[in-house]
């Protein structure tokens, strides 16, 4: 038996002598568990890709929150402050995880809702009559 899925084994039955689990609980912790250990004993560390969170970029902006790829939090807006925290800038972050340069680090209902009030405010309009004065 190779020395990652020994290690899932230990991690698992710790777990499962401290609540109950299901087999299927079991089974599905140990083969998730198994398949980390060993990305991380062959150099492929998560960090590369988001680290430890193992979440698709593409499903990182939902419709309330928008998720840091770097820590896993939850916000409505990803700042440009936020972003300083983990030493990257909004054009970093996304080149880093594989984002496109346009993408906004919003959650969608705050897009629609901002998209929304500009469309309200007008102000192209307003823009052309004073360039017409």
């Amino acid at each position: 038996m190779e020395e990652y899925l020994k290690s899932a084994l230990e991690i698992v039955k710790a777990q499962a002598s401290v609540r109950n689990m299901t087999d299927e609980e079991i089974t599905s912790m140990v083969k998730r568990l198994a398949g980390g250990i060993r990305e991380i004993s062959e150099g492929c560390s998560a960090s590369e890709s988001a680290p430890g969170l193992g979440l698709d970029p593409k499903k990182a902006i939902k419709e309330k929150t928008v998720t840091c790829l770097e820590c896993g939090k939850a916000f409505k807006v990803i700042t440009k402050k936020h972003l300083g925290s983990h030493g990257l800038t909004p054009e970093e972050y996304k080149e880093k995880h594989g984002l496109k340069k346009g993408t906004p680090l919003v959650c969608k209902a705050l897009q629609r809702d901002r998209r929304k009030k500009m469309k309200e405010m007008r102000l192209w309009e307003k823009k052309a009559q004073k360039a017409a004065k």
